[in-house]
């Protein structure tokens, strides 16, 4: 008969001694996963890095691209004065700074300029669609444009996943930003004009594959500029085929805008911006500085107009606050010649056959819903297919990345 340990301590001593214990073996499939994750976490650093050295690198000789050379009036509209292909570029695609020809409100050749953004890999037989983006305002001043900016890509709201739909993507600085040329702030033709020549500009540079089918998408003061090139492109550009049309938070009503702001801290500050451009284009029809404004909203004009908005909210708001409520003499919606300018610069004045996507920050202060929910209204009234989306929690910054989600789905529910 065995006999039992006496005690706990004895019972210890007297077991056998336990095997040593094996490590645990990863499953090749989870190893894999891991390196494959961190292969591409690596992979997009890599990436973001090469891009912002290749931003850094060109912004050294940045100003000379965007001088004027003697011959660039010379030319029809949509044509290149120059262009340079960018180093800093998003992943898996190619990009061109560009220079181009379009004309202004009164017919004129001007120079514009922006960028152009392609997928790499094949294109389809036909060419690509190209998306042509209008970005919400950065500001009037030359430096002011997109294109000159550190990241230039940065303002093309939904880039990423435009590329991945296999769009050339152009994107224009407007006229009067960038290059020399008129200043052009809110006035209707002379974007929607420059939003169609990026199109055509980009047809001229042969490995962006850009074909004659056309998605326009753009933002606030954006949201206008394509909304004219809508209603324009079927006499403007007759070859280009617009198939789709979408606006955040558009600047559609001008004088619903204005009058909405006139006596707050915005009102000033796109008024400065507006007011100024307005008695630059429109001073054959009367339109001046001094009809519109308070002495004290003259005198910061000047320091108001060199200042970029994203890069100088603040100093903007400093400079605009003491004329906050003594800013214009008149509601400009109800004297002339401003009530006859701010309704002709609004989109609406006539339809177009592509469908229609709007999005409204439901917490935007600035466009307001109710103005935004007027616009698509009368835009159905006109026979237009509008796709109407009021976003909760958006406001006037974040509503286009908001709307990104149902954008996408309204494109594949159009065949775009």
């Amino acid at each position: 008969m065995t006999r039992r340990p006496s005690t706990k301590r004895e019972a210890r001593e007297t077991r056998e001694p336990r095997p040593p214990r094996r490590p645990k073996r990863r499953h090749p499939a989870v190893l894999a996963f891991f390196a494959a994750a961190l292969a591409v976490i690596g992979g997009f650093v890599a990436v973001g890095e090469a891009r912002l050295i290749g931003d850094a690198i060109e912004q050294r000789n940045l100003a000379a691209f965007y001088e004027q050379p003697a011959d660039a009036l010379d030319g029809d509209a949509g044509t290149l004065v120059r262009s340079e292909e960018l180093v800093g570029v998003p992943f898996d695609a190619r990009a061109w700074r560009v220079m181009y020809r379009t004309t202004d409100v009164h017919g004129d050749i001007v120079v514009s300029t922006g960028i152009v953004v392609t997928p790499l890999g094949p294109a389809p037989a036909g060419g690509r669609t190209v998306l042509s983006w209008g970005h919400p305002t950065t500001g009037a001043a030359v430096d002011c444009a997109p294109s000159r900016s550190f990241d230039p890509y940065e303002l093309i709201e939904g880039m990423r996943l435009l590329l991945d739909r296999g769009y050339t993507i152009v994107a224009t600085d407007y006229v009067g930003m960038g290059t020399d040329g008129p200043d052009s702030y809110l006035v209707g033709d002379t974007g929607g004009n420059a939003v169609l020549d990026a199109v055509r500009a980009a047809q001229h540079i042969r490995a962006a594959h850009a074909s004659d089918d056309v998605v326009l998408w753009g933002h606030s003061q954006g949201g206008q500029a394509v909304l004219f090139a809508a209603q324009r492109a079927p006499q403007y550009a007759p070859e280009l085929h617009v198939t789709g049309v979408a606006v955040a938070a558009p600047a559609a009503d001008l004088t619903t805008l204005l009058s909405d702001h006139i006596d707050d801290i915005s009102g000033v500050t796109i008024g400065s911006y507006a007011f100024a451009a307005y008695a630059d284009v429109y001073a054959d029809r009367g339109a001046t500085i001094e009809g519109i404004l308070t002495p004290a909203a003259q005198q910061i004009l000047p320091e108001m107009n060199e200042l970029c908005l994203l890069a100088s909210m603040d100093k903007l708001h400093e400079i605009a606050q003491p004329v906050v409520g003594k800013f214009v003499t008149a509601d400009p919606g109800t004297v002339q010649p401003w009530a006859t300018l701010l309704a002709e610069n609004s989109a609406g004045g006539a339809s177009f056959d592509a469908p229609l996507f709007v999005a409204q920050g439901l917490d935007d202060t600035l466009v307001l819903p109710a103005a935004t929910e007027a616009f698509a209204a009368h835009e159905r009234s006109l026979g237009i297919d509008v796709s109407f989306h009021g976003i909760r929690g958006a406001d006037h910054g974040t509503i286009a990345y908001f709307a990104l989600p149902a954008l996408m789905s309204w494109l594949d529910a159009h065949g775009l």
